[in-house]
């Protein structure tokens, strides 16, 4: 699974994505995930299978939906991205592509 994540400038992100990363070598799941800024999605965001848009640009979220059209996109719990809770991440990215959001 593909996942991109998008930050306001793809920092603080980058530390949830080692976490992601590391969660998916533990479980065993293929799991390839990228941190971007807001600007730097545009010409990347079709590769992969789900969108996480991170809560400091939360606002952006309608957004980033109307320009990646046929690809789950869905917020990042704040109090688990503030913690790195993976596992309840995880339980959302799979909830947003069962659900097509």
């Amino acid at each position: 699974m593909k996942i991109l994540l998008i930050c306001a400038n793809g920092l603080s992100t980058s530390i949830l994505m080692q976490k992601m990363e590391k969660w998916g070598k533990e479980k065993s799941v293929d799991l390839f995930v990228k941190a971007v800024p807001m600007g730097g999605y545009g010409n990347i965001y079709q590769d992969f299978d789900c969108i996480l848009v991170a809560p400091q640009i939360s606002y952006k979220l309608e957004e980033v939906q109307n320009v990646a059209v046929g690809i789950p996109v869905g917020p990042i719990n704040s109090m688990d991205y503030g913690i790195g809770n993976v596992d309840n991440i995880m339980k959302d990215v799979n909830r947003f592509i069962e659900k097509g959001v």
